[in-house]
């Protein structure tokens, strides 16, 4: 990994098509990211992008979690079900939300809104400016809200159960049991998939970018499929490198404020 990070570092401070001499650019590259109006409005994406993300794996895995381990039967089939997306490929993943968002023919989506009699809230939802970007979001979290799920399913059956039993007894809800028992002991766990999750999803390129693209426009444009077209359609390796850096700081600046809060709560 160390190898690829340092040639993209090097070559963020030249300017090169791929096929001519390099040539030495300083920091031009990175005075025109830091100017560049598309850049930003990917930024931007990518975070609307996370937070999308991270709600759906994290919050949605710790809820599916908790809820297997009151289930007594069919434990396995569940977690098996739930864990299935994060084994099919991208590309069988970003045809299948493809039907269920088209317009014409009717998909999935827009034929339960028809049922439901909200057939005014259908729309071309990978192609509409105001839904695209959530819209290839649900997909990257869906994909792996099964593996958070198993993961943090496997520390919170490690909580020891005597002190669960002890709260019953004592009156507590089960609200007080998970806030004061259970998740203290998963902290390591949760701190771990959060990460895991984070940087991962800092990284996502290919479901957006099978689903449209960045478009329309750069409505779902995120840093990580930008910086794909500058390199490999626009031929400006160097500016693309610099946006490749970007990313790589990016994602330890995620994991060091993701830690530092974390130690922060539990030192509290």
């Amino acid at each position: 990994m160390l190898l690829p990070i340092v040639q993209s570092l090097v070559l963020s401070f030249f300017r090169w098509n791929g096929i001519s001499d390099l040539q030495f650019a300083g920091i031009d590259n990175y005075t025109r990211m830091l100017t560049d109006d598309v850049f930003w409005t990917a930024f931007r994406n990518s975070l609307i992008y996370l937070v999308v993300c991270l709600v759906m794996q994290l919050g949605g895995g710790l809820v599916v979690a908790n809820l297997l381990t009151e289930l007594n039967k069919g434990r396995e089939l569940v977690k098996t079900l739930y864990l299935l997306p994060a084994v099919i490929s991208t590309v069988a993943i970003s045809f299948l939300f493809q039907r269920i968002y088209s317009e014409n023919p009717e998909g999935l989506l827009n034929q339960i809104l028809d049922f439901l009699g909200l057939h005014g809230l259908a729309r071309p939802w990978l192609s509409d400016i105001n839904t695209a970007l959530v819209a290839v979001s649900v997909p990257e979290g869906w994909r792996f809200t099964g593996l958070y799920m198993v993961i943090l399913y496997a520390a919170l059956i490690a909580v020891p159960k005597e002190l669960e039993e002890a709260a019953k007894i004592d009156g507590a809800s089960r609200w007080k049991i998970f806030t004061k028992i259970r998740f203290p002991h998963i902290r390591p766990v949760w701190i771990t998939t959060t990460l895991m999750a984070a940087t991962y999803t800092l990284r996502g390129f290919d479901i957006p970018y099978l689903l449209t693209n960045g478009g329309p426009g750069q409505a779902s444009e995120l840093v990580t499929t930008y910086m794909y077209k500058t390199a490999f359609t626009g031929t400006d390796y160097g500016y693309a490198s610099t946006i490749s850096m970007f990313i790589v700081v990016e994602c330890l600046v995620a994991v060091a404020l993701i830690y530092g809060l974390s130690r922060r709560k539990a030192d509290a």
